[in-house]
């Protein structure tokens, strides 16, 4: 440009002509001005659209105009600190629960939002392709605001930002609207999180239970926040194709599941059974210590008015052992996942009991003693979708 200027100057000053001047800085700032309108030589003439701060995007006409171009959006001047208050108040559970705010991030995960009913409140992207790649016409009512790319890169969580943060409001399953995919995919059966408190493995168990076709996926309140952005990022978006219900107390539980439903719990921790009489809660990794007596043993097969009942009077829940690739997933069915650091809790072998369920385990070789619960949830999901599909089909038949 510069150059170009010098040869414009050279070119007047060498015609001699009198009253000519030059101006250097009006001349370049007339070449960095962006064109009104293109004139072809075929008389086609194209609008060209002028982008600005917090204007609204539109064309002169309607076909040359994308859905982008009609949204009004704000650049966000260096040093504006709302991206970095936003992020880093939607990170603590606190704020996730008493304003009722969500943070999003990478396209995919915003577009599953977007689509399943989600409500944007606030979305920062870095680019106009960005926000182009978004579902527009969901976007209308949320503020947009441009960033800078280097200002998302501090404040993301990723390897690789993808240039587009969105902050939703916080959605319970009833306000949600899951994929038809997944309804006419779906088998009757339950996945419920038993204490899991590790971020990757709840997000991987959520991804199984999507993947796999369940019908739901209920949490106790011992659990991870399920909006925390590592079991986000683990979940691959599936808090949005299958209803997630968190919080959850033991005495809720059962008004969530059918009624005729079988309860069966994963058992993490497989070993050799002890000879009868010998029982005792932790010898099998299926219980918790938390709420028993550690030092109490019990038969399986003794009856509940014999000795041995816990300090609450009632007897030790007998739950007896199962392969997993053995018949157990009946319509309906549910399974109980534990967390690998309390493992499963009293009270849910005391409904896997009430239920008629068993204690499924995956047989283990070379001196494994145990699977990652997220690993073990998977398994267990997908031979339950694989034997409720033999049942559901020798009915049809």
């Amino acid at each position: 440009m510069a150059a170009l200027v010098r040869g414009v100057s050279r070119g007047s000053l060498a015609s001699g002509r009198p009253g000519v001047a030059v101006h250097v800085r009006r001349a370049v700032r007339a070449l960095r001005r962006q064109p009104v309108k293109v004139l072809y030589p075929d008389g086609r003439s194209e609008t060209l659209i002028r982008t600005g701060p917090a204007v609204s995007q539109s064309a002169a006409k309607p076909e040359s105009s994308s859905p982008a171009d009609e949204l009004r959006f704000e650049r966000v001047q260096p040093g504006d600190k709302r991206l970095a208050r936003l992020v880093s108040v939607a990170r603590s559970r606190t704020f996730r629960e008493q304003q009722g705010k969500i943070l999003l991030e990478g396209r995919r995960l915003i577009c599953d939002a977007l689509a399943a009913g989600a409500v944007p409140h606030t979305l920062f992207f870095s680019s106009m392709q960005r926000l182009r790649e978004l579902p527009l016409d969901r976007l209308r009512r949320a503020s947009l605001l441009r960033v800078q790319f280097e200002e998302i890169k501090i404040w993301s969580d990723l390897v690789a930002p993808q240039g587009v943060i969105g902050i939703f409001s916080r959605p319970s399953p009833s306000q949600l609207t899951y994929p038809e995919d997944q309804q006419s995919q779906a088998v009757p059966l339950s996945l419920i999180c038993d204490n899991i408190r590790d971020p990757g493995n709840l997000g991987t168990i959520l991804r199984c239970a999507a993947a796999a076709g369940c019908e739901r996926v209920l949490l106790t309140k011992g659990c991870v926040d399920i909006w925390e952005p590592k079991v986000l990022r683990a979940a691959m978006g599936a808090h949005f194709r299958l209803p997630v219900t968190p919080s959850l107390s033991w005495d809720d539980i059962p008004r969530l599941l059918p009624s005729s439903v079988t309860v069966h719990v994963a058992d993490s921790a497989v070993r050799e059974t002890p000879p009868r009489g010998a029982l005792k809660p932790g010898d099998l990794g299926w219980i918790s210590g938390r709420n028993v007596d550690k030092n109490q043993r019990f038969d399986e097969d003794r009856d509940s008015d014999s000795e041995g009942s816990g300090a609450d009077g009632r007897s030790p829940p007998r739950v007896g052992p199962r392969p997993y690739h053995q018949s157990w997933a009946q319509v309906s069915t549910a399974l109980v996942i534990g967390g690998e650091t309390h493992g499963l809790s009293l009270e849910s072998l005391r409904l896997a009991e009430e239920t008629s369920g068993r204690r499924l385990f995956v047989p283990l070789a070379n001196g494994v003693e145990s699977l990652n619960s997220a690993m073990a949830a998977g398994i267990l999901a997908f031979e339950g979708r694989r034997q409720l599909l033999k049942v559901l089909e020798r009915r049809k038949r």
